[in-house]
């Protein structure tokens, strides 16, 4: 039985370890990505970089076929690949963009665009980008009822923020999408549905590059989006870094390496320096393992824990009236200096309302006892920390070492049936 276990383990061991490399498998060859580098080929555009692949850790992504070194350019995309507003007001959509009154957005364009084109399907000129697009997302505006009340209440909020939006970008624009029927093929109201303009909304709100562009005269508002058909494959990975712009002298959106990548790995890009709150509003993700994730601290948690104090309402309502109630977080590496400020003001009897003030501008009135204090108490919070961790490591090592059947058999240890003897 002894050899038998030691193998089992072995073999645990290294599927443990196959499982934690990720592999990859390439697109290239699905009619879908064929169609798709046809028409940027039409376009100008070929990439002997990159291929489409779907990897086991992020999904559909571009792998790397040579190795990619530092500074090297990773991709460069033509003007003429790029879907912006420039391109919706030159189509047939233009003529009633133009003339609408008020003036539309230049999101909206570019949504009412993506969804009228899906409509039309192979017929349209962009079919072979917007078949490649996801045809459901995981952004807040998706979340139903149930996800929301799960959610932490502080991204809770912004999330049903999102949601109503979207919703409210729909119904306040009815007016608009009839005027559109003349181009439709069917009724309007079965084209430009609450959920196709959620969908449109959420392609260009996590796939767009940032792209600033001249102002129009026939749309309000800044004009900051450029769809990019195949550079947006590219995911994000906190720990990588990359220079990305329009480059006015080439006429072509580029992007150059500055951490490299490996022959057959995952090209990466970086989005910016977001938590892992702001990933998941702004594309519908969460990254593993990334140093800017912060926790929020909710107003209510901080009501709850100072409840007895007769003079929280008078403090919240301080803290409110300074900007101080809002990105109150804890880091790995600790509490934000946002967070400690509106700690120590809340640590302050009602006495010392005239050094609130003071507080918030980070000069210390916290008496010597009350820091010799807290610093006992935190000195006791890393110590159970160390020992809650070393007895994870421990139950770890021992779970690696047996197999489920000796763990669902072990019996209680001499020490423990001695100690039940003596009681």
């Amino acid at each position: 039985m002894m050899p038998g276990h030691r193998s089992g383990r072995a073999a645990r061991k290294r599927r443990k370890k196959q499982e934690s490399i990720t592999q990859s498998v390439s697109l290239s060859h699905q009619q879908q990505y064929v169609r798709l580098k046809t028409f940027l080929h039409q376009r100008g555009f070929t990439s002997v970089l990159l291929q489409p692949a779907r990897f086991t850790d992020t999904g559909r992504g571009l792998q790397a076929l040579k190795t990619i070194k530092s500074g090297e350019l990773i991709i460069s995309l033509p003007e003429s690949c790029l879907l912006t507003t420039s391109t919706v007001l030159n189509s047939y959509l233009g003529p009633y963009i133009k003339s609408w009154r008020p003036r539309i957005s230049p999101l909206l364009a570019l949504c009412v665009f993506l969804v009228c084109e899906r409509h039309r399907g192979e017929a349209s000129d962009w079919f072979p980008y917007i078949d490649v697009l996801p045809k459901t997302y995981t952004c807040p505006a998706y979340f139903s009822d149930d996800v929301m009340a799960v959610l932490p209440t502080s991204v809770q909020r912004k999330a049903l923020d999102q949601r109503e939006e979207v919703r409210g970008i729909h119904s306040s624009h009815l007016s608009l999408f009839r005027s559109l029927q003349p181009i439709l093929s069917q009724p309007v109201e079965e084209v430009l549905t609450y959920e196709a303009l959620r969908w449109a909304w959420c392609s260009v709100n996590t796939r767009s590059v940032f792209m600033s562009h001249p102002s129009s005269d026939f749309l309000f508002g800044r004009d900051v989006y450029a769809l990019a058909p195949f550079l947006d494959l590219l995911n994000h990975r906190p720990d990588v870094q990359v220079k990305a712009s329009f480059n006015e002298v080439s006429r072509c959106y580029e992007i150059r390496s500055v951490s490299g990548t490996l022959r057959y790995e995952q090209a990466f890009i970086n989005y910016d320096s977001h938590d892992s709150q702001r990933l998941m509003m702004e594309y519908g993700f969460v990254a593993s393992c990334n140093p800017n994730s912060v926790v929020y601290v909710d107003t209510d948690l901080l009501c709850d824990v100072f409840k007895a104090d007769r003079g929280l309402d008078q403090k919240m309502k301080f803290l409110r009236e300074n900007n101080f109630i809002n990105n109150l977080t804890v880091s790995s590496e600790g509490p934000s200096w946002r967070l400690l400020t509106a700690l120590r003001l809340m640590a302050l009897p009602q006495t010392l309302y005239p050094q609130w003030k003071a507080v918030l501008l980070g000069q210390r009135c916290v008496c010597p006892s009350l820091t010799e204090q807290l610093h006992v108490v935190e000195t006791l919070r890393q110590e159970e920390r160390c020992i809650l961790g070393n007895c994870l490591k421990a139950m770890e090592c021992s779970a690696e070492q047996q197999t489920p059947d000796e763990l669902l058999s072990r019996q209680p240890d001499d020490a423990d049936d001695n100690e039940d003897a003596v009681s």
